[in-house]
């Protein structure tokens, strides 16, 4: 059995016992961790050893022509990876989307530092940390150097052994690859969520259909249109090479198998041998480090992102994404994307679409990036040698079938979306159907205010445990914290401590509606005991009601139309609006944060968020709000998106007010607060009700040994 078959073989053994046991399939993981630390463990020392020899080995001349040459073939991959990137959007339908709130909305991103990428200040320190950029940078700087050095050739001799040994050791770890793949598919295909990208089918099966047309089509066949070199020879050498990608989702890992496949294609079609035969071993670790196919094909991703929220990025902006992609792709993907969604003004929350399609699309984009290597090296090679031919018949029959074959994927996963595929917004759904994480007390849930008896001049807790009722009053328009689910359940963050703290005191609960304007009165009166919704602290409220202390905090924020998101991401460009109407719920500390942030805007007061959601004034430019209340109310509102205006972030404290101003019962629920704190109870409420987690639940990994077999349950 050949080492192709092998892999083929490990790979479809391992989605199989993947499928077969699901989740248990976890097991795996740290073999599959292991193999790909362990190719990786040679790819650095070989590309300082390869670019170093390579460029010492030329002259001036040459060099300044690999360097022409070949970084025109690498604009030429620009502009067709820039094509394909623009021509997905012509497949996607009509879709909205929104989000729980995220942390990401209060990170500030440090800025790009081309410097610190690219110039090793410590070498040493760059192989180190696998600062790939900085070391390849290092190579070129010493390998130039070493050009015009007189003795040259002894220290070339010494680093063409160390690298053939270097290569030796990697082609000793490639031999493990039928194992180290059976693990990785093993893992990814029993733990893979199926659930999470269906509704990212649009974006995933496009750019899966486009990167596949562009990675085994459009390169392949551009070097078989300019070389005599045929698109089956590329495959046949590269393919194992191309599966390990994939599977591993790491380029880096199979460049020297990459650099070696190349050369054996040069070598085949050279009339003598050259030095063009070993330009590769130069050109494919310093091609590594500028942008590849699969990478420009990413900025496809924004493209999605502005269409999924209905900000769609109009064609006349496409050359400023373009250029703005090449420039910020030089380094992390994870740090570029969220650059340019907020540069086109994009929703922040879209970027874990990003991270949730990266599960298939790193895969498909790793095999562009493997063949992109291949066509650098390749093109680049011959470019330099004078090996390029331009055969018009050739060239043309290459255009109409690349033609051809772009439109039939293009007009048939559009055809396909229009068909079966469409997308619908769900989240709305999620948040109606969330329920409490444990069991709740017995409760009694008031719709109204019922009447009250005559005031209890006793302390509170005593009444609360001689009537074996807590009373805990609630707001009607507290998302997320309290709220009525689909089911007409009262639930939330703080209904849900409602529960916790009776369950302990071991009485009944009794909900009761309290108006946010009355809230005092009620509380003096003995019309509950707390009230426990979300509510702020302010300093007009603590001077008339006992507060707890604080058990949360919230972020000040703006609610705004997903497309004016970028302009309100800047408290200055915001104060420099002509004109900026903003509605802010009827408390004197919303209003006064506003006004100091924005003393010229002009402020509308409303009774609660979603009457001023639910208007779509145009001349209201923005809700004032909290960011995590704000994140639950664009779940039910998706056209509109949270936005933290930069600099700074102001906390607002939540706290529970307690009835008639009675110090031993805030004492005690002080307390309270604190052991729910040590416990994790406030931090687990939190992130299932403001970040989402297990906002549905969440079922197991379909698996054969437990759906079909029922082995296991």
């Amino acid at each position: 059995m050949s080492q192709s078959q092998r892999i083929l073989t490990g790979l479809a053994a391992g989605i199989a016992v993947g499928v077969f046991l699901g989740e248990r399939a976890a097991v795996f993981s740290p073999v599959a961790d292991a193999f790909v630390k362990l190719l990786q463990m040679t790819v650095l020392p070989y590309v300082t050893l390869s670019i170093v020899t390579s460029l010492g080995a030329l002259d001036y001349a040459q060099a300044r022509r690999l360097g022409i040459r070949a970084g025109a073939v690498v604009v030429v991959l620009w502009g067709i990876g820039l094509v394909y990137t623009f021509l997905i959007p012509l497949a996607f339908p009509n879709v909205q989307t929104a989000s729980f709130f995220s942390t990401t909305l209060l990170e500030r991103r440090p800025p790009f530092n081309f410097v610190d990428l690219y110039i090793p200040s410590n070498p040493f320190h760059s192989l180190a940390n696998s600062i790939v950029p900085a070391v390849v940078l290092f190579s070129v700087v010493v390998g130039v150097a070493l050009i015009g050095v007189e003795r040259k050739q002894v220290l070339l001799d010494v680093l063409r052994v160390a690298s053939d040994a270097v290569s030796r050791a990697t082609r000793l770890a490639v031999r493990l690859t039928p194992y180290g793949l059976f693990a990785i598919a093993a893992n990814e295909s029993g733990t893979l969520n199926i659930e999470q990208l269906g509704r990212l089918q649009v974006y995933l099966v496009t750019y899966v259909a486009v990167a596949l047309l562009v990675g085994l089509w459009v390169l392949p066949g551009l070097i078989a249109a300019l070389t005599p070199i045929r698109v089956s020879e590329i495959f046949a050498l590269t393919r194992d090479a191309l599966v390990t990608a994939v599977v591993a989702a790491d380029l880096f890992i199979v460049l020297p198998i990459l650099t070696e496949a190349s050369k054996t294609l040069l070598e085949r079609h050279s009339p003598a041998p050259s030095q063009t035969t070993a330009l590769p071993d130069a050109i494919v670790p310093v091609s590594f480090n500028f942008p590849h196919t699969g990478k420009l094909l990413s900025l496809s991703f924004i493209l999605f992102a502005g269409w999924f929220v209905d900000a769609t990025i109009p064609v006349a902006d496409y050359p400023q994404l373009a250029v703005t992609g090449l420039l910020t792709f030089f380094g992390s993907l994870t740090a570029a994307i969220p650059f340019l969604l907020d540069l086109f003004r994009i929703p922040a929350d879209t970027f874990q679409l990003f991270l949730a399609t990266g599960v298939i699309n790193s895969r498909v984009g790793t095999l562009v990036a493997a063949m992109h290597t291949v066509t650098v090296a390749v093109l680049g090679a011959c470019a330099i040698g004078g090996l390029l031919r331009f055969d018009r018949g050739r060239v043309m029959r290459y255009l109409a079938i690349t033609a051809l074959l772009t439109v039939a994927v293009v007009g048939g996963t559009r055809a396909v979306f229009a068909g079966i595929l469409r997308p619908v917004y769900t989240k709305d759904k999620v948040l109606a159907e969330m329920q409490m994480l444990r069991r709740p007390a017995e409760a009694l849930v008031h719709r109204t205010a019922p009447a009250t008896g005559p005031p209890d001049s006793r302390p509170v807790i005593e009444s609360i445990r001689e009537r074996g009722v807590l009373r805990v009053g609630y707001l009607n328009d507290a998302l997320p914290f309290a709220f009525f689910n689909q089911r007409g359940d009262l639930v939330g963050l703080d209904v849900e401590m409602a529960h916790h703290l009776a369950g302990e005191l071991g009485v009944r609960l009794e909900l009761l509606p309290v108006d946010r304007a009355t809230l005092d009165a009620v509380l003096a009166a003995g019309g509950c005991d707390i009230v426990m919704s979300g509510v702020v602290v302010t300093i007009s409220r603590a001077a008339t009601t006992l507060f707890s202390n604080s058990y949360l905090d919230e972020t000040f924020a703006l609610v705004v139309p997903d497309h004016a998101r970028e302009e309100f991401s800047r408290w200055a460009d915001i104060q420099a609006r002509p004109t900026t109407t903003i509605v802010v719920m009827d408390l004197p500390y919303y209003v006064d944060k506003i006004r100091q942030a924005l003393p010229r805007a002009e402020l509308r007061i409303v009774a609660d968020i979603e009457t001023a959601l639910t208007l779509r004034d145009p001349q209201v430019d923005a809700v004032a709000a909290t960011a995590e209340r704000g994140s639950a109310w664009t779940l039910q509102y998706p056209q509109f998106s949270v936005v933290v205006p930069e600099p700074g972030i102001l906390k607002i404290p939540l706290a529970y007010p307690i009835a008639k101003r009675d110090q031993a019962f805030a004492s005690f629920i002080n307390t309270w607060i604190e052991l729910k704190r040590k416990d994790g109870t406030i931090d687990t409420l939190y992130e299932h009700w403001v970040l989402g987690r297990d906002a549905t639940a969440r079922q197991p990994r379909w698996s054969i040994i437990r759906d079909v077999l029922h082995w296991v349950k």
